[in-house]
Parts: structure tokens; sequence; C-alpha cells
């Protein structure tokens, strides 16, 4: 029988996400695409769990779903599992204490590959970030930084979604500020 330290060092139904997160300089952003997803993220409070609501701009279309990022020696390969959820199921889960974070993701290609640029907004305003994933170590690796960013931030835990939705309006002001 598994027991929660086992699941807890090798998550058993879970897939590895290989990111790299970039901070943007919003001043060489090219101009995104007015089509985004808005994404409202809860950081399910005395957890790793994050619970997310997903609104596409173009068909409003509303998704949900229950996630949880594994901690990882490497944050550039993280073990990550995932639930899609009902309406009702979410409107269970987001009863529960969590911090909030707004963002819109907008899809920006760019030399053959596609970035998430994530706009954030309320106490978080004036933050922006990108990531891409690859299939694999070397793919990873093989992109390029974009020119748009101001510096590489995977290994920055100030950058992750939980020490994000942590952070009170003063000390995300201090966060964005400092760059």
């Amino acid at each position: 029988m598994r027991t929660g330290a086992d699941e807890a060092a090798a998550p058993k139904y879970s897939h590895v996400e290989r990111e790299r997160r970039f901070l943007v300089e919003r001043a060489l952003l090219p101009a995104l695409p007015p089509a985004h997803v808005l994404i409202e993220d809860r950081y399910i409070t005395a957890t790793r769990v994050r619970l997310r609501r997903m609104t596409d701009s173009a068909s409003g279309e509303i998704a949900y779903k229950l996630a949880k990022k594994y901690e990882a020696d490497d944050p550039l390969a993280r073990a990550m599992v995932n639930a899609y959820l009902t309406a009702a199921e979410y409107e269970v889960f987001a009863a529960l204490p969590a911090a909030l974070i707004v963002k819109r993701r907008h899809a920006l290609p760019m030399g053959g590959a596609e970035f998430a640029v994530d706009v954030f907004s309320q106490r978080l305003e004036g933050l922006v970030l990108a990531e891409i994933e690859a299939g694999d170590a070397d793919a990873l690796a093989a992109i390029p930084i974009p020119p748009w960013a101001a510096r590489e931030v995977n290994h920055d835990a100030r950058y992750q979604g939980g020490a994000l939705a942590a952070l009170d309006r003063a000390a995300a002001a201090l966060l964005i500020a400092a760059r």
C-alpha cells in the first residue's frame, strides 16, 4: 500500500511539466493578440493545491481544474497532477479558504515556439511573466531567451504561483518594482 510519504516522493499519476519562466520587460514586449484566456487561480490555504477557472475570451467557454505541483530539485522539471472538474465540483472547492491570483494569458509565437504571456491584475498589476514548455530537457534548453525578457526566473521561488498568491499588495508592489 502506498503512503502519503510515497506519494510525495514519487506521485503515481503525475506527469512531468518542463517549463522555463521569464520576467517580461513590458516596454519591449510586442503587441499581444487580443484573444486570451482569463485565469483565476485559487491557491488553497495550507496546501500545494491550486484551483483554476479558465475563461476563453473568444468563445466564452469556461474550464475548471484542480492541480498540484510537487517539490523538485530541478525547477525546470516538476511532477504535476491535474483533474478537470465540473462547475458544481469547482464550487465545492472554491468554498475553501484560498489566495486568489487573476491574470490574462496570451499566446505569443516566437521562432517556431509559443510563449504563454501572463499579464497579472489586481494586487499584482504591472507584473508580466512568460513561460514556455517543451517535451524534454534538451528541447527546453534549446529555446532562446526572448528579446523582451528582463531575466529568467526559474530558480527564483518568488515568481512561483503559490509565492505570488501569498503576497499582500505592499509586498507585491515591492517585487514588481524590484525587477
